[in-house]
């Protein structure tokens, strides 16, 4: 080839060496201004925040199925007096998901206020009562949606249907990852996939290295992780042979995201298998961390769900941005309760509560709480009448989910909904507020953060959301 054919083939490559030597010398902490400065004008805000950020890293505790707020984190007295009344009687019903509409029905559990804010919580949460003061819960939530399925993509991509890039991919896109071995966005896997599937984790129309990879808090968390080939250098041989190919055939056809995708996930293939199987064996961890995470409990759920705490907490400390954690499978399935609400939400609630608290502790203890968003939420709320007899249909007109760590002040209350806790009355908050907040929170602009797809510049929020300032510190 001639000259202008090399500089026309090899031009991103160019760049993206001389990118990589200059964000070698920008260290997380750098004062911004001084970092922007010493990149000159060359930089366009694609890995450094778009201001300085008080969260490095975002643990997202997703409770897949729907929690009811009314049961959990957002106590009415009013259901008990009314309790096994015709909601028809007190308020305007709306359809649900099933629209067999029972009874008014109150909490199976008791709320008791807890710690120096004096913070009201159900007893379904004996342990996360005791880390009160470090949290934030908004009880004035809503959804779009009251399906789980468009639900869920809306929780995760700001938009109903699938296809869009999931917070986590946004977040990798913004920021990149701390760690060359890892990953920067993790999904792991309790052994539930949500309505929606995998699509809920895509990176959709960004770049495919930005994708969740998918582990598991196993001693091996991720298949053909350990090297099958019997000689030293065959795989390295394997490798360099199928670049060769890639490069190949990326010369001919220029630019093109998936090949140049999945040249960078081979060799971050390579590299995580000398650090995952590190992070993944627990053998230095204390009895005492174990024992807070849960470790020790008769619960085979709550142990389960504790080394996902745990090993969220590794993942922090390794530099990974985005970690999300989903449910076990417990007997109940997901918070999905239909039908025997008290019986599928103690078994749930049990299997998360001790972990979640654990992962506070440990993180605070350990100084990472300063530096992690911690966020506790699920797709939408339950009604606060029954369906059939003893379970709670889909309620997305309220719900109830809280923060915890990096800029939250803790100890509060956001919102409220009406006297039944069926509709919000103030401070309503969206999903798009959310996603504002949770970026924010990691030093980006969700206005400017964005992806050119369609003919138009796109985002997280869409053209909504707002950051909820109420909350931060």
């Amino acid at each position: 080839m001639n000259r202008r054919e090399m500089l026309g083939i090899c031009r991103n490559g160019f760049g993206s060496i001389a990118f990589m030597g200059m964000m070698g010398g920008v260290p997380f902490g750098q004062n911004l201004a001084t970092a922007k400065e010493s990149l000159g004008n060359t930089f366009d805000g694609g890995k450094l925040p778009h201001f300085v950020p008080k969260a490095k890293n975002v643990i997202f505790l997703y409770m897949d199925g729907g929690i009811s707020q009314v049961d959990s984190f957002d106590p009415k007295p009013r259901l008990d007096k009314e309790h096994g009344q015709n909601p028809y009687d007190k308020f305007k019903v709306d359809a649900t998901q099933f629209n067999s509409i029972g009874k008014i029905l109150k909490s199976p559990w008791q709320f008791k206020q807890h710690g120096e804010s004096g913070m009201w919580m159900s007893e379904l949460f004996p342990h996360i009562a005791t880390c009160v003061d470090d949290i934030a819960i908004i009880r004035s939530m809503v959804s779009d949606f009251p399906e789980h399925t468009n639900a869920n993509y809306f929780l995760h991509t700001g938009f109903g249907v699938q296809g869009r890039p999931s917070m986590g991919a946004w977040v990798t896109y913004g920021l990149g990852s701390e760690n060359e071995n890892l990953p920067g966005y993790v999904v792991l896997n309790g052994g539930l996939t949500p309505p929606g599937g995998l699509d809920n984790f895509t990176n959709g129309f960004l770049p495919a290295t930005y994708q969740a990879s998918i582990l598991k808090a196993a001693e091996i968390p991720l298949a053909n992780i350990l090297p099958i080939e019997k000689k030293d250098g065959v795989q390295d041989a394997k490798l360099r042979l199928m670049k060769q190919m890639d490069q190949s055939l990326l010369g001919k056809l220029g630019q093109a995201d998936q090949i140049e995708s999945t040249i960078a996930n081979y060799e971050l293939a390579y590299r995580m298998q000398a650090s995952i199987p590190e992070l993944s064996d627990l053998a230095g961890e204390s009895k005492a961390t174990k024992k807070l995470y849960g470790f020790e409990s008769e619960d085979e759920h709550c142990r389960s769900y504790g080394a996902q705490c745990l090993m969220a907490r590794r993942l922090v400390e390794r530099g990974v941005r985005f970690i999300e954690l989903t449910i076990p499978r417990t007997k109940h399935d997901r918070w999905d309760q239909h039908a025997n609400l008290k019986e599928g939400h103690e078994s749930n609630a049990h299997a998360v509560d001790q972990p979640i608290a654990g992962l506070i502790k440990d993180l605070k203890s350990r100084g990472l709480l300063e530096d992690t968003l911690i966020v506790f939420a699920g797709e939408f709320g339950r009604t606060p009448f029954a369906q059939g007899d003893n379970g709670r249909d889909h309620n997305p007109s309220a719900f109830s989910i809280w923060l915890a760590g990096a800029g939250i002040k803790g100890g509060i209350v956001y919102g409220s909904t009406d006297e039944y806790g069926y509709r919000v009355e103030e401070n309503k908050t969206t999903i798009y507020d959310l996603h504002a907040t949770m970026l924010h929170l990691m030093g980006m602009d969700h206005e400017r953060l964005t992806f050119r797809f369609g003919g138009r510049d796109i985002r997280l929020t869409d053209v909504h959301g707002h950051v909820i300032q109420n909350i931060l510190t």
